[in-house]
């Protein structure tokens, strides 16, 4: 790689410890991808969950105790546990030291405490076309699709490495031949809600692997929470870190511009029909039984307006006897609704608003433990993640007003 006179002195030690470790893991990506060079970023997105491991946190340790800072706008993704009632959630005291741990040495360094996988809705919004070093998929996927930035799918030592230096190798989706579309997804089927986008987003992951997939046929109206379900489903069943939608996503304004260079021959086409509609839904929703005990919103985390939506839908409304209604948001997204009423109507009917926190994110075996067993969800990405592994749920897939009605009925209709 080419180095500039800075970051051969960064790599030489010049600038202390943290920094030199740190240009050792993105030189040696770089070369790994063939990078001809490291180009600057205007912000990271780390992973500071249980799930980085011991040897995540401990090298987040040793990065914060040897002095290092981040130099570029830097904040995290949710939580494993609930920092504001995780006794009485039930979390173990254990996982709290752990994950405080985590949060405190990244504190250290200078990070900004959103602790969201929509860093995007409290105010870390990049501009088309600017570099950055995200990690967690669904953000990555809506920040190069909907916000035309540019990212890789990074991992939490590159993530911290470009936080700690400013750099990362160009490869990938920073550069511009890698980031037009590969397969076409022609949609005909009649998409309605949130939960059909998801359906969506999990049958184009499925046929685009790893590939850069473009839509064709969803109308300019979609909305920005569509769009985030769409490419977390995307993310989740396959790989997807990039996706356009000619006539809505900005480097989408026609077909021809969506696949650049590229010739029809080049691409294959798939089509999303009611048929591939109804299927893909029922391949989201395998519970056996109709009784409902946990019901889960807001994976990506929760807007306001998805929280309006589920306040309006509970109002007057009580939760059946032992079923539980989460939704998982930011503190930032939480005060608003607080701010705005709809935190009292979903209280009121005994529903809670988790903060910092995603159920997919939690510690293995957490679900289970609180003896929840079949659970309801809207989010396609979620009733993916709940499936087996090591929560192993079963899920009940399908829109917020369903999801909202199991919660009072305490079964699925």
């Amino acid at each position: 790689m080419r180095l500039t006179r800075e970051e051969k002195e960064m790599l030489e030690g010049k600038y202390g410890y943290p920094v030199q470790k740190s240009m050792e893991i993105l030189v040696g990506l770089g070369e790994c991808y063939d990078a001809e060079r490291m180009i600057p970023v205007a912000s990271a997105h780390l992973l500071d969950s249980l799930s980085i491991g011991k040897a995540g946190a401990l090298f987040n340790e040793e990065m914060a105790d040897k002095g290092g800072k981040f130099v570029t706008f830097t904040d995290a993704n949710p939580l494993s546990i609930e920092p504001y009632s995780w006794e009485d959630l039930g979390f173990s005291e254990g996982s709290v030291r752990e994950q405080m741990a985590i949060i405190h040495n990244y504190t250290r360094m200078g990070l900004f405490l959103s602790n969201t996988c929509t860093p995007y809705l409290v105010g870390h919004y990049p501009r088309p076309g600017e570099h950055i070093a995200w990690s967690e998929s669904s953000a990555v996927i809506f920040a190069n699709s909907v916000l035309g930035a540019r990212t890789n799918r990074e991992g939490g030592f590159s993530s911290l490495a470009a936080a700690l230096t400013g750099r990362v190798p160009e490869y990938g989706y920073h550069l511009d031949r890698n980031r037009y579309g590969d397969l076409e997804i022609l949609v005909t089927a009649n998409l309605k809600d949130i939960h059909d986008y998801g359906a969506l987003g999990y049958f184009t992951g499925k046929v685009a692997k790893d590939k850069v997939p473009v839509l064709i046929g969803i109308p300019p109206s979609v909305s920005q929470d569509e769009l985030k379900h769409l490419g977390a489903a995307e993310a989740a069943s396959g790989s997807v870190a990039l996706y356009h939608v000619v006539g809505v996503t900005p480097e989408a304004p026609t077909r021809e511009a969506a696949f650049g260079p590229k010739k029809a021959r080049d691409w294959e086409t798939f089509e999303l029909g009611e048929k591939e509609l109804r299927e893909t839904k029922e391949l989201l929703s395998k519970a056996t039984t109709r009784e409902t005990d946990l019901v889960v919103f807001g994976c990506p985390h929760a807007s306001i307006g998805e929280i309006k939506e589920i306040a309006q839908l509970l109002l007057g409304k009580k939760l059946n006897s032992g079923v539980e209604l989460w939704i998982s948001t930011s503190w930032i997204v939480k005060s608003y609704a607080e701010k705005m009423g709809h935190m009292d109507i979903i209280e009121a009917a005994g529903a809670r608003i988790l903060c910092e926190t995603c159920p997919s994110a939690m510690p293995w075996g957490f679900l289970k433990g609180r003896g929840h067993k079949v659970a309801a969800t809207n989010s396609a990405k979620l009733a993916f993640y709940l499936t087996g592994g090591q929560h192993d749920l079963s899920m009940h897939y399908g829109s917020t007003e369903r999801c909202v009605e199991a919660a009072t009925s305490g079964v699925w209709k």
